[in-house]
């Protein structure tokens, strides 16, 4: 993938006219352009793209879940209730006496379980290299997409629907997102970034060089036309979020924001310092990570609704294993696990959207879940109820992901996206790990605690065969 690295900045003779340029590029910004008002009821794709699609054929099949525990993820609190499910869609919530649904849907018995949406992390790294990785494997797109179904495989399993990729190899995530659309493989929803658009030495650029610190894995680019056009290209390539991260300038910031939204795709920067100041007074929509930032910079973040993702395990797991963040030119700041809770606790405070990803890359895929267990657990040390800390695994990061009218939720017409475990998350957090059923999309991709892959469907010969005729 190549990207003209061109700048249109010109050089300017006084600091006046430099002034009014920054103040008319930030003027020019547009909020999120949303296209459910022109689509009128149309069916599309679902992911933030909202692109149009011909309606599936209904079938009209009914499963009904009954006798369980269900926390919609809307309610404080969880109670017995009724799930019904036709097709891919919810169709009803019933009163746990209710049996109003047709006699010919399969009825399974849940009783004694808890039945709530789906995960949702929205901080994942599906096709980076483990460890042990051949240093030539490492830019390859093939060995990154077998790497990612892998990884997506160990997701569902764990009860996870959806995902949010936030860079990989080459055109891998683009290819896992789809299949994972197209319920090709078992796999959560894969919403996906593609590449991290970043200032040239900027984040995931840094040296030595490697394959993850290059052209397969980022988009190094410079001024604001450069900034605008790499937006347009992963676009075009299949993201459905933007991401972003340090270094930049004002300008380019302020660029890829305004292009972002005007695509109608949100905007997410893992950036530190002077450069989260830049993104918040941009527009963007998210901050990842719990890095370094000004009193000043939260209360702006409130300000401007700007969410968070603070990932705090991910660097939990960094100081426990090299007791800080070592040899980086785009981390340069030095890291504690105070550091980084308070500025968990700061944000909290001033009343910030947060939800929760891992940032999990590389070897850290083999922890799932327990990696996101543990960020569930720092969201309730820093004072979420566990009902809260739930619903910020499911429904706010579907708000974050521009997708809350579909996933997050268990509502009448939201897709089936649905996870029964053996107990009560909602007073326990590590019974998130005794998965009995995971649906999505309607389908049955964990039953029992195990991984079922539906039987492919052969399709019939033209005509039948040897023909008659043949002698």
């Amino acid at each position: 993938m190549s990207f003209s690295t061109k700048s249109s900045i010109r050089f300017l003779t006084t600091s006046a006219v430099a002034l009014a340029m920054l103040m008319s590029a930030a003027h020019a910004q547009v909020s999120l352009q949303d296209r459910r008002p022109v689509l009128k009821g149309i069916e599309t794709v679902d992911d933030p793209r909202r692109i149009p699609r011909k309606p599936a054929a209904k079938k009209s099949k009914i499963t009904v879940l009954r006798g369980g525990r269900v926390f919609d993820a809307v309610s404080a609190a969880a109670r017995s209730a009724t799930v019904v499910i036709e097709d891919n869609h919810i169709r009803a919530i019933l009163p746990a006496s209710s049996t109003d649904w047709p006699t010919e849907a399969r009825v399974i018995d849940v009783t004694g379980e808890t039945v709530m949406p789906g995960l949702i992390d929205m901080h994942v790294h599906l096709t980076y290299p483990d460890s042990d990785a051949n240093i030539d494997e490492q830019g390859s797109a093939v060995d990154g997409a077998m790497r990612g179904t892998r990884n997506l495989r160990w997701l569902i399993e764990s009860g996870f629907t959806s995902v949010r990729d936030l860079n990989g190899v080459g055109e891998a995530p683009y290819v896992l997102a789809q299949w994972s659309a197209d319920n090709a493989i078992p796999a959560p929803r894969v919403f996906t970034a593609g590449h991290i658009i970043t200032g040239t030495g900027g984040h995931a650029t840094e040296r030595p060089l490697t394959p993850t610190h290059g052209h397969d894995y980022a988009i190094e680019v410079n001024g604001a036309d450069a900034w605008r056009g790499a937006v347009r290209q992963v676009f075009k390539d299949g993201a459905s979020v933007i991401k972003i991260a340090s270094h930049f300038a004002p300008d380019e910031v302020e660029a890829a924001v305004d292009e972002a939204h005007r695509l109608g795709l949100k905007v997410t920067c893992d950036c530190e310092g002077i450069y989260t100041e830049m993104a918040v007074k941009a527009g963007i929509d998210m901050i990842e990570h719990p890095l370094p930032r000004t009193d000043a910079t939260i209360t702006l973040m409130a300000k401007n609704h700007t969410a968070s993702v603070p990932t705090l395990q991910v660097y939990q797991n960094v100081i426990d294993r090299n007791g800080g963040f070592y040899g980086s030119t785009s981390r340069r700041f030095a890291m504690t696990s105070q550091d980084d809770f308070d500025v968990f606790k700061k944000m909290k405070a001033a009343g910030i959207a947060m939800g929760v990803g891992t940032d999990t890359i590389g070897d850290a895929n083999k922890m799932i879940p327990n990696v996101y267990i543990a960020e569930l657990k720092w969201f309730v040390k820093g004072g979420y109820s566990l009902a809260d800390t739930l619903k910020a695994a499911t429904i706010v990061n579907a708000r974050l992901l521009d997708m809350d009218d579909k996933i997050g939720s268990l509502e009448a017409g939201k897709l089936a996206d649905i996870l029964v475990v053996r107990g009560n998350p909602d007073q326990s957090l590590d019974d998130l790990q005794k998965v009995d059923l995971v649906i999505k999309d309607g389908i049955f991709y964990v039953e029992n605690g195990q991984l079922v892959t539906p039987r492919h469907v052969a399709q019939p010969l033209l005509k039948p065969s040897p023909p008659e005729t043949t002698k």
